[in-house]
């Protein structure tokens, strides 16, 4: 048997009292293309619900922030088991680059933003977004190095007394 009835989706409500108070802390870590959209989506959906939310960019996560490289990221198939691609194509000339151009393409059919209009429109949402200071210093970076929407370089610590009490993701 068969039916064809849906369940309607859930409709967040946004005068729900369980949100306040709330906080998110994301610790993004990676600064390949795909990797950098689950923190900016997951970040983009808590401020939707009224979730006070951090994310801390730290080790290759910079990539996402520095502004050399936050409008350049790839994504490249070189294990990653999850394209279904035989893993020998990803090593030859060109690889990486199809595969961020197929992946940049199919982000934006979907009308999502590229990582510097998303980190925007992350701090416009009431967002904040803060730099590793080890990873800075150890990629030898200054605020100025980085985009401009980013609060400071503070240290694991002092990120950790921030979002006392939040719920965390490290990706």
């Amino acid at each position: 048997m068969t039916t064809t009835d849906t369940a309607p989706a859930p409709v967040p409500s946004f005068d729900d009292p369980g949100t306040e108070g709330r906080k998110l802390a994301i610790i993004c870590s990676k600064g390949n293309l795909d990797m950098a959209y689950p923190g900016l989506i997951l970040a983009n959906a808590a401020l939707g619900e009224g979730v006070e939310t951090h994310l801390f960019f730290t080790f290759w996560g910079f990539d996402m922030i520095t502004r050399s490289t936050m409008g350049d990221l790839k994504f490249t198939m070189l294990g990653n088991t999850a394209t279904h691609m035989p893993q020998g194509l990803g090593g030859l000339p060109g690889m990486t680059a199809l595969a961020t151009s197929k992946m940049k393409k199919a982000i934006a059919d979907l009308d999502v933003p590229e990582v510097p209009e998303f980190l925007e429109q992350i701090v416009a949402s009431g967002g904040h977004l803060w730099a590793c200071r080890l990873s800075a210093d150890m990629n030898h970076l200054t605020e100025e190095d980085l985009h401009e929407e980013v609060e400071g370089i503070i240290s694991a610590s002092d990120f950790i007394e921030l979002t006392n009490g939040a719920q965390l993701l490290f990706i």
